[in-house]
Formats: structure tokens, sequence, C-alpha cells
């Protein structure tokens, strides 16, 4: 895990932000984003710990009966709420492989691959050209690679503290904080 530095890396798809301790914004307090796209236009990616406890059936006629109808949902992040996104992780020997923004039937497809999970967004995270690299120079993100367990952990509040713990020392301490001061 690369630290409160600007990360060196040339993109940050395929890569988790963490949202520094400090951050306030309501949007993406503790927040983890898996990064899909990274580039001089732009970035986007969406909310990993942000489930919604709703699943993909409950959310259309579309998805009631279907293969993907017990897919979970989270709010992918603040931009186009309405749109939904679907995502596909798979680990591999040779590494992470996300499918973003795929087709329902390209879904189902990587369903039935084992070793595979598919969730559902509503909406997803967005960055105009060079806002998120202003952002990283002002330290609001912590940079992250994928962990191999990611696919196994909780994908709640618990998800930001678990990632930002193994940092080491010092980030493990903020990240063990509570969230209100007075019950320290």
């Amino acid at each position: 895990m690369r630290g409160r530095r600007t990360s060196t890396k040339e993109t940050l798809a395929g890569s988790l932000l963490l949202a520094h301790p400090a951050m306030r914004d309501p949007n993406f307090r503790r927040s983890v984003v898996l990064m899909s796209a990274h580039n001089a236009e732009g970035a986007m990616g969406v909310v990993l710990n942000r489930p919604i406890g709703r699943r993909l059936g409950e959310l259309n006629g579309e998805f009631a009966l279907g293969p993907l109808s017990s897919v979970a949902l989270f709010q992918g992040g603040p931009v186009q709420t309405q749109q939904l996104v679907l995502a596909a992780w798979q680990a591999r020997p040779d590494g992470f492989r996300l499918h973003f923004g795929i087709e329902p039937e390209k879904a189902v497809q990587l369903l039935a691959d084992e070793g595979t999970h598919v969730r559902a967004f509503l909406g997803y995270s967005g960055w105009s050209a060079g806002q998120l690299e202003n952002e990283m120079k002002h330290h609001t993100w912590i940079v992250a690679d994928v962990p191999e367990d990611l696919l196994t952990q909780t994908a709640d509040d618990s998800l930001w503290r678990t990632v930002l713990g193994r940092a080491g020392a010092y980030w493990k301490l903020l990240a063990d904080e509570p969230e209100n001061p007075e019950q320290n």
C-alpha cells in the first residue's frame, strides 16, 4: 500500500482509493473506491462498501426472476445515481480481473464461472480531468493495491478499516479510531 504521497503510477485504474481518515465529505467518508478508469480525461470507479441492503431482483421486474436477482446492490457513488452499473470480479492466478460496466447478459455468463463475483451499483464515482490529481496532491486519498482477499471481505463499513489498517501501525491507529471522538 502506498501511504499519503501522490502515486507515481501513470494510472490508478485497477487500484483502490481509500478515503483519508480526515475526509468529511459524506459521499466518500470512509469509502473504498475501486478505480476502473483513470487517464488525462478524468477518472471513474465505484464505492465498494456502501451496500443498499437490497438485491437486483428488487430493483425492477426485469431482474426479479432471472439469474441476477440475488446480486447485491451498492451505492456506487454520487454521479448518476439512477444509472445501474454491473461489475464482475475474478480472482486469477495471474491477478485480479475486473469487468466493469457490463451488460446483464455478460454478467450472467460470468456468474457461471467459478470464483466470479458480480455486484450491481447505482451510480458511480467520477472525476473530471485533473480533479483526482488535485485531490491526490492534497492527500485526500490513500492508494492501495487490490488485496487478494478483497472478494471475501465483508463489503460494508468494516472494509475501509480492514484495508487501511493493513498499511501499517499509523494507518491502523487512524482506521480504528471511533467516528465520534467523544467515544474515545
